[in-house]
């Protein structure tokens, strides 16, 4: 079944789509999930419909934060309802694991159900989607990464499952069945490329050897310079004659990453995202890692331009670089904001993006935005410690040192051992306690890392200046 545009609604369901669009953007989410459903509840192939949909529910779960958590039973029961409708009935199957997502949008359970009742009524579209909202949630988790890959894969899409096999070898170069299956995958590409699919011997429909060896490099995984330079002369002649084909332009894009040329690889990713309207998940995420990574390198020459040269530059100069260098800085701090504020939004319960975020605020100065994310992370086993740590470093920065204090002791005390952050943590609180005039209160906190560690920053000199006194 083909996906349906806007266009293909007949007028009630394309009257539903556009108030469906003004409540998106007067930001009535609630509302936009109903208009939404009951579009997509006859017109299940309406995919932009239902990629609205979605971002709808992950905005609204992300401003309930984590109430709905008590209902998760009701969740899996549901899901499994479902399920037993997907022989049935497919199309109910679809509508009941929507009912999951509105409250749970990133539940793996109900997407994956969803990629089975979408392939079973033919919306392979609808099925990658739902694997790609996963993919969003959770980008290194190689269990969804491996499920993505294999559904390009047999949906002949041999192109990205290859970048989201590469993907997994980053994660884990010891990933076997990764790095086989992204070779035939790749192998798969370059045949189609080739059109020699059929072919017994495909040196049989090659006009010449370069040719054969040119597809031959197209199929390995790491291309020295020479290959790749001679890929890129080949593509580039395709580009000419098809400027916007995607499939080209992604290639073109991949070599200058693989090439470690983040300014060549932004601009092509960002012409390959904007060809899609910028609809592509894997896309976005490429835009914003080469973006990052064209500010890291632009602040390292600056860095580096102002260490040898900046002592002998006219002060106007130099001036102009160290602002120059700041804005970079700031930049960059933004960019790492936006990605990790894009990561809480898609899946709103996962403490791990919600510190990732409150850290990055934190290391950008602001304090006060940061303080609501930490407190959510605060409650992560694994993170809580390091979470009250940076939340007392926010209290601090805005005078509340009462309440420093308390996250620096708490964040202490869940550490049974005097290991580098229980010294950083302990030695801070001691800080705190002589900024507020509380002699006594630092001087015993010194003392517990003087017992277990004497050369620890300048801790022995206070200790022994404090009993001299």
């Amino acid at each position: 079944m083909p996906v349906l545009s806007e266009r293909d609604l007949p007028v009630p369901a394309r009257n539903l789509w556009l108030k469906a669009l003004s409540a998106f953007e007067t930001r009535n989410y609630g509302y936009t999930i109903t208009l939404l459903q009951g579009v997509l509840k006859d017109h299940a192939a309406f995919l932009p419909g239902r990629q609205l949909l979605r971002r709808a529910e992950l905005m609204l779960t992300s401003k309930a934060g984590k109430g709905f958590l008590k209902g998760l039973s009701t969740a899996q029961l549901s899901v499994m309802k479902a399920q037993q409708l997907l022989k049935k009935d497919p199309k109910a199957a679809l509508v009941a694991v929507e009912e999951v997502l509105e409250k749970e949008p990133t539940n793996q359970a109900a997407n994956f159900l969803l990629r089975d009742a979408a392939l079973a009524c033919g919306l392979p579209e609808t099925a990658g989607f739902a694997l790609e909202t996963l993919r969003d949630a959770h980008p290194k988790e190689p269990k969804i990464l491996h499920e993505l890959a294999r559904f390009y894969s047999s949906q002949d899409q041999p192109e990205r499952a290859v970048e989201i096999y590469n993907q997994l070898i980053e994660i884990n170069p010891a990933d076997l069945e990764a790095i086989k299956a992204g070779k035939d995958a790749s192998a798969r590409a370059s045949m189609r490329s080739g059109g020699w699919e059929a072919a017994k011997d495909y040196r049989d429909v090659l006009k010449n050897k370069d040719e054969a060896v040119s597809l031959e490099q197209q199929a390995r995984f790491t291309k020295s310079e020479e290959m790749i330079e001679q890929q890129l002369a080949e593509l580039s002649a395709r580009y000419d004659a098809e400027p916007e084909n995607l499939d080209v332009i992604r290639k073109i894009a991949s070599l200058y990453e693989q090439r470690e040329d983040s300014a060549n690889a932004l601009t092509w990713f960002e012409y390959a995202s904007a060809l899609t309207q910028h609809s592509d998940p894997g896309l976005i995420r490429k835009v914003g890692e080469h973006r990052l990574r064209v500010l890291e390198v632009q602040i390292r020459e600056s860095e580096a331009w102002i260490a040898e040269h900046g002592p002998a530059a006219p002060p106007e100069e130099l001036a102009a670089a160290e602002e120059a260098l700041a804005e970079l800085r700031r930049q960059r701090a933004e960019s790492l904001i936006v990605e990790a504020r894009d990561r809480v939004e898609r899946n709103p319960t996962d403490l791990q993006f919600r510190f990732e975020l409150g850290e990055q605020l934190v290391l950008a100065g602001r304090h006060g935005d940061a303080i609501a994310e930490l407190q959510k992370a605060r409650q992560s086993p694994s993170l809580g410690v390091r979470a009250s740590a940076l939340l007392a470093q926010c209290y601090e920065a805005k005078g509340l040192l009462d309440l420093a204090k308390k996250q620096y002791a708490d964040a202490a005390a869940r550490l049974t051992t005097m290991d580098a952050l229980k010294k950083e943590i302990v030695y801070a609180l001691a800080l705190l306690h002589e900024r507020s005039g509380e002699q006594e209160a630092s001087l015993a906190a010194l003392k517990q890392i003087y017992e277990e560690d004497y050369s620890f920053r300048d801790v022995a000199a206070r200790v022994e200046g404090a009993y001299s006194q």
